[in-house]
């Protein structure tokens, strides 16, 4: 069980890291944006395996709040879409 977890993580660790290239080389904002989410999403399951593997169930309540605040990131960022207001403005 524990191989199958480890190569689980090992998995989203390489999704996570192209993510981050998807990041900082997204052609577009759009690109960009589903990319966060892709690392967010990325980054809860990341610690849920974490917490089976190591056996810290705390950090499961720090992939609750990342989540909550992915969910609030997406709005945040389709809101600033939709109304085509930036930082540079």
């Amino acid at each position: 069980m524990n191989t199958f977890l480890s190569i689980a993580l090992m998995v989203l660790i390489v999704s996570f890291v192209l993510g981050l290239i998807r990041i900082f080389l997204g052609p577009s904002t759009e690109d960009r944006m589903m990319a966060i989410q892709l690392t967010g999403t990325t980054a809860v399951a990341m610690l849920l395996l974490c917490s089976v593997l190591l056996n810290m169930p705390a950090s499961i309540d720090v992939a609750l709040v990342l989540a909550v605040l992915a969910a609030v990131a997406a709005l945040a960022l389709s809101r600033q879409q939709q109304t085509g207001t930036s930082q540079d403005d």
